[in-house]
Formats: structure tokens, sequence, C-alpha cells
């Protein structure tokens, strides 16, 4: 069985590579240039790279000469490039096609947990939105046509080796480097809003799990995620006993905090991140794929934050 990863070196393609290697997959790992993964592992060391970029005119056409029986879509970010796969492969050989959607594709919630199965979500910015409008085009092309898809919706992808959503909402490191340091910090409104980090080893493992369960997976989302979440209060108090400090935690309305964090492109990250503040469900992913996520939402921010000290990023108090 020969497997694509498109966009192979990011976040799940990290660890999705050596899953697809190890058991057995010929596997070609395509990427705009020589990225190195996050983590290295042997499996990289023999895959197939490919160099192309998506938006070269013969990018569909250079996967089809390849002769794919899985094309796991990491980085189709709108319904043309979703068509463009659709009408290149459909009647081929490809036997399983996974989009990346994102959680962000859900948009603020009214109930929750989230359905993975909504068609009625209404996304909040132009990313979440694109994304949605591929997964109603993908699943119609399978009502109607029965093209091969699967649709996979990652939360807030972290652990070591990137940039991880803090306790502000925003990638800012200075929250964090004042908790380190025992200062006090505020956080917006009451500190209730949800975030939901997953590591990327267990994104990776519920698009692993959607190949080998195929038949289980087509024509179905699912949500990709940890099995617990976190609000912004509980992060913040986490952080405090994580380097030993008591917690200093105040709470400022929204405009006042917006004026307290200082970074109009930081606020505005801040909003879409807790606007949404959704709770996702694991559930589906378990019962149909056989989903167990190997880390906790605490433990990826652990182990992100412990990156961050020995990459000098961010200094514990002496």
């Amino acid at each position: 069985m020969k497997a694509i990863v498109i966009g192979a070196a990011g976040h799940i393609g990290t660890y999705l590579i050596p899953m697809l290697v190890n058991a057995g997959y010929d596997t070609v790992a395509v990427t705009r240039n020589m990225t190195a993964p996050y983590e290295d592992d042997p499996a990289w060391h023999t895959v197939t790279r490919v160099l192309k970029d998506r938006n070269d005119p013969d990018f569909a056409q250079t996967l089809l000469e390849m002769k794919p029986d899985v094309i796991i879509d990491l980085v189709c970010f709108n319904v043309e490039q979703a068509k463009k796969i659709v009408d290149t492969f459909s009647g081929t050989r490809l036997s399983h096609y996974l989009f990346c959607s994102s959680c962000w594709a859900h948009g603020m919630a009214q109930t929750v947990p989230f359905d993975p199965d909504a068609v009625n979500k209404e996304p909040i910015d132009e990313y979440g939105k694109n994304k949605f409008a591929c997964e109603m085009y993908l699943k119609e092309q399978y009502r109607k046509n029965g093209f091969p898809a699967t649709i996979l919706m990652p939360g807030q992808i972290s652990g070591p080796g990137w940039t991880i959503i803090n306790p502000w909402g925003n990638t800012s490191m200075r929250v964090i480097q004042d908790i380190a340091q025992g200062k006090e910090i505020a956080l917006p409104n009451f500190g209730q809003e949800i975030l939901h980090h997953v590591h990327g080893y267990d994104v990776a493992q519920v698009f692993f799990k959607a190949v080998t369960h195929r038949n289980q997976a087509l024509g179905e989302s699912f949500d990709a995620e940890a099995a617990t979440h976190v609000t912004l209060y509980g992060y913040a108090r986490h952080l405090y006993e994580y380097f030993g400090h008591e917690p200093k935690i105040r709470f400022l309305p929204w405009p006042q905090w917006c004026e307290y964090e200082g970074n109009e492109r930081e606020c505005s990250a801040t909003y879409y991140h807790i606007a949404r503040s959704g709770v996702f469900s694991i559930e589906k992913a378990k019962r149909l794929l056989e989903y167990q996520p190997k880390y906790t939402c605490l433990e990826t921010i652990d182990l992100a934050v412990k990156s961050y000290l020995e990459r000098g990023l961010i200094k514990a108090s002496e």
C-alpha cells in the first residue's frame, strides 16, 4: 500500500510518517522544501521525500503519477484545492483520502461537546470557514459519487518543538515568563474559557487509526483531541504549580484586559481562541477507530514548557 502525506514535516507529519513507515506502508512525504521534522526518527531517514509546492500547476498530476492508495492531506486550505484532488483522483486506484480540517471549523459553541457530524457550523474566521466548506464539499462527493473521504479535525496541536497557546489564549511568551518568576498575571473575564491542547503524536494517531480502520472511517468526521480540556484559570494555576509558586491571578473585563495585554495582534489571537471556547468529544474516534490518546492536555502542556526551558525561551526564577 502506498501512502502519500502532503505537508509531511509539520506538527502532525512529524509523528505520522514513522507510524506509516513502521506499519509497512510505502510512504511518500511531500513538502515544499527539505524541512526537518520537529522530532527525528529513523523512519525519516528511509522515507521517500518529494519536494513539491501545492501551488505548482502540475501538483495533482505529480501525485497521480505516484499511484497512491492513500492520500493524507494536511495542508488543504480551500475548496479549490479539495476539488483539484477530487477531480484528479476520482475513478483511480485511490482508496482513501484523509482531509485535515480544524477545530476552528466548528465556530462558536451552542451546546457542548461539539458534534463532529454537525452540518450547521458557524465558523467565525476565514480559516475556519474555508475548512468547513471543504468538509461539506467532500461529504457531498462521498455521498453522491463515493469519493473515499474522511475528515479529521485537530484541536490546538501542542508539544515540544513549537509555540503553544498560553493561558491568555495567544502565543506571547510574557505570561508564561511571568508565571515562571512567580509574578502576578491577569486573565480576561473570569478565566473560564476553554483551551484544548492535544499532542501532535495523538493527532497523528487519529489519522493513522483512520487509515487502518478505513471501512469505519469512510465518509465520517472525527475530532482529534485529548480526552480532557483546560480553562484559562486552570491552565494558569497549573503553571504556577509547575514552577513551584503560589498562584497570583486577577481578572479583568475584556476591554481592560486588552489594554493590559498591550499587543493588538496577540489580543486578536486571544479573541478567536476564547470566543470559540469549545469542548470536543473523542467518543466517536474511540468507538470507530479504537483511538486512545497517549497524552493528557496537561501532560502535553508540561512537555512544551519543558522544551521552552531547555531552549532558553523562558527562564525559571532562581
